[in-house]
C-alpha cells in the first residue's frame, strides 16, 4: 500500500465538484429524456463524484438542487445573472470509476491515506464524504481509461442513459489521448445514446467550444456532448472557476 500512495494524486475536494456537475448532468439527461442514467467517472480517485445525486447544494441565487438531508452540503456562488436550472438528476442506476489506481473507501488503509491528506477543519465532510460512497458501493474499475470506457459503459443498464463525466481529467493526457477518448465514446454510441459532460480547462476537451476564450485563462468550461448513432453534438454551458466554488451558467 506505500506504493499505492505514493503513486496516488491526492483529491480532496471531488465531491465539491458536485455543484457543476449536478446541474450539467441534469442537463444533458433532459436534452434525451433520460428518466435514469448510469454515472461513469474518469479518474474517479475515491468515487465522490459518483454520489452527486446524493449530496445537498445551495447556490447564492437561493437555488436548492440535491438532497437537502444530506450529511454533504455543498455551496456556490453564481456569477452574472442567469440561475441554474431547477430540474433534478433523474434516478442513478449504476456508478462505475475509472483510474489507474482507484481509492477504496471501505478499506480502512485507503481511508487514513484520504485522512492524511487533508486539512483538519475538512475531516468533519471527508468522513460524510466516505460514508455517502460506502452506502452507494460503486463498481471501481483500475486501468486505462481507453481500455475501461466500452466495458464501463456496457455495464449501464440499456434502458438507462451512460453519463460519462470528466472534471479536470483530460488535462493528464496528451491531445492524441483526449481524441481517442473521443473516439472510444463515438464508437459506444453506435446502439445506444451516449452522454459526456466534462468541465475542463480552456481547450482541453476535444469537441466542446471555449466562447472564443483563451487558454490558461483561470477558468474552466462546462461541456455536454452527446452521442447518437454516430451523431455528435456538443455544447460549452457555462464556465466555473476554484473548482466549482464560483459558476456562471450560459445556455437556455
Amino acid at each position: 500500500m506505500a506504493g499505492a500512495r505514493a503513486r496516488r494524486r491526492p483529491q480532496t475536494n471531488e465531491t465539491g465538484r458536485g455543484t457543476v456537475l449536478y446541474p450539467a448532468i441534469a442537463e444533458a439527461a433532459d436534452r434525451v429524456g433520460a428518466k435514469a442514467i448510469g454515472l461513469i467517472d474518469v479518474g474517479c480517485s475515491a468515487g465522490f463524484n459518483l454520489t452527486v445525486d446524493r449530496v445537498g447544494i445551495s447556490y447564492s441565487s437561493g437555488q436548492l438542487l440535491g438532497d437537502s438531508s444530506s450529511a454533504v452540503q455543498l455551496s456556490c456562488s453564481i456569477v452574472g445573472e442567469r440561475p441554474v436550472p431547477a430540474r433534478a438528476m433523474p434516478e442513478v442506476v449504476a456508478r462505475i470509476g475509472i483510474d489507474t489506481d482507484p481509492v477504496d473507501v471501505t478499506d480502512a488503509e485507503a481511508a487514513q491515506w484520504l485522512r492524511d491528506g487533508i486539512a483538519p477543519d475538512q475531516a468533519a465532510r471527508l468522513e460524510a464524504e466516505i460514508a455517502l460512497v460506502a452506502s452507494a458501493s460503486p463498481v471501481l474499475l483500475a486501468g486505462d481509461v481507453l481500455e475501461l470506457t466500452h466495458d464501463a459503459i456496457a455495464q449501464v443498464p440499456e434502458d438507462a442513459l451512460p453519463v460519462v463525466t470528466t472534471t479536470w481529467a483530460l488535462s493528464r493526457f496528451p491531445l492524441e489521448k483526449r481524441l481517442r477518448f473521443l473516439q472510444r465514446l463515438d464508437a459506444a454510441a453506435t446502439h445506444r445514446a451516449v452522454a459526456w459532460v466534462s468541465v475542463e480547462g480552456v481547450g482541453v476537451a476535444p469537441a466542446i467550444p471555449t466562447f472564443g476564450d483563451r487558454p490558461a485563462s483561470g477558468h474552466s468550461i462546462m461541456g455536454v456532448a452527446l452521442f447518437d448513432h454516430s451523431t455528435l453534438r456538443a455544447e460549452s454551458i457555462g464556465r466555473c472557476w476554484s473548482r466549482g466554488r464560483m459558476l456562471s451558467w450560459l445556455t437556455d
